[in-house]
């Protein structure tokens, strides 16, 4: 996938996005979904540098300031991306300026930083906050003690590395009608430790947990309505980017008339960065 991405200097970079397959993430995070772009068992050496390797050769043009390499993983869990990989992919990622991998909080460490030592260019670690609920952190099976988080995000900025931090709109357990609220406050304290680039990210049913959380009036699917207005609280920060993640944003729950507007205004938002008029749409009569 390629895109253009907004950077904190200002600047706007292509990045390329491979979706690599391999091994399951051991966390089961009550929310996710990317378990079922992953295989039984380990990753088998070789398979992540020949997939990268394949989409490579296949791309023509410019080469893009920015690879990202999402592995539905960790990137740093040798189960996940064997050690032979690392080299293989090292390699491959030689002409990027810029490399982003995925990463658990709590599989951040010193194998991150010999990583980033390998790479050419600068690598960035995105990293899954979600919320800082209360409640919902009790709840979603991630493992994660916000101790731990400050703790990797501590360990980034001070070796130079990039955070990237995802954050979840309508986390299971969170109130629809704190669910913005609580979006925002969960940014607010990524951007504090140190975050380059926030991402908030719809929860997708689909899973069958959200399903089963929905039943028991535990899941209130977010709306685009959520999505915009949670983005335009954010757009407040200096110094770090907030995007909204768009991917499936067409099933967000929205009114049929002014969905596409609404999509194209956030597309705009995320590369620009700057304020603009929400959309009025006389059919659900909001502005």
């Amino acid at each position: 996938m390629l895109e253009d991405e907004r950077r904190p200097d200002g600047t706007v970079e292509r990045a390329l996005t491979v979706f690599l397959a391999g091994s399951e993430c051991p966390f089961t995070c009550s929310f996710c979904d990317l378990w079922q772009f992953t295989i039984d068992g380990p990753t088998p050496p070789g398979a992540l540098t020949r997939q990268l390797g394949t989409v490579l050769s296949a791309h023509s043009g410019p080469s893009p300031d920015r690879l990202k390499l999402y592995n539905a993983s960790n990137f740093f869990d040798r189960r996940a991306v064997p050690p032979e990989d690392v080299e293989g992919m090292t390699t491959l990622a030689a002409p990027f300026a810029a490399v982003t991998v995925e990463s658990h909080a709590n599989t951040v460490g010193a194998v991150t930083l010999d990583f980033a030592r390998r790479l050419r260019g600068r690598l960035e670690v995105a990293v899954g906050l979600e919320t800082i609920e209360p409640v919902a952190v009790a709840h979603l099976n991630k493992r994660l003690a916000l101790a731990r988080f400050d703790m990797a995000a501590r360990l980034l900025t001070e070796h130079g590395i990039a955070l990237r931090v995802f954050v979840l709109l309508g986390a299971p357990h969170v109130r629809a009608s704190e669910a913005v609220a609580w979006t925002v406050r969960t940014a607010e304290y990524a951007v504090a430790r140190g975050a380059a680039v926030v991402s908030i990210i719809p929860v997708r049913g689909g899973n069958g947990e959200m399903e089963r959380l929905a039943a028991m009036g535990a899941f209130v699917a977010p709306t685009l309505l959520q999505l915009e207005e949670s983005l335009d609280r954010c757009l407040q920060f200096t110094g770090t980017v907030v995007t909204a993640d768009l991917w499936d944003a067409a099933r967000l729950p929205a009114c049929t008339q002014c969905r596409a507007a609404r999509i194209e205004r956030l597309q705009r938002l995320n590369v620009t960065g700057r304020a603009e008029p929400r959309i009025f749409c006389p059919a659900c009569d909001t502005a």
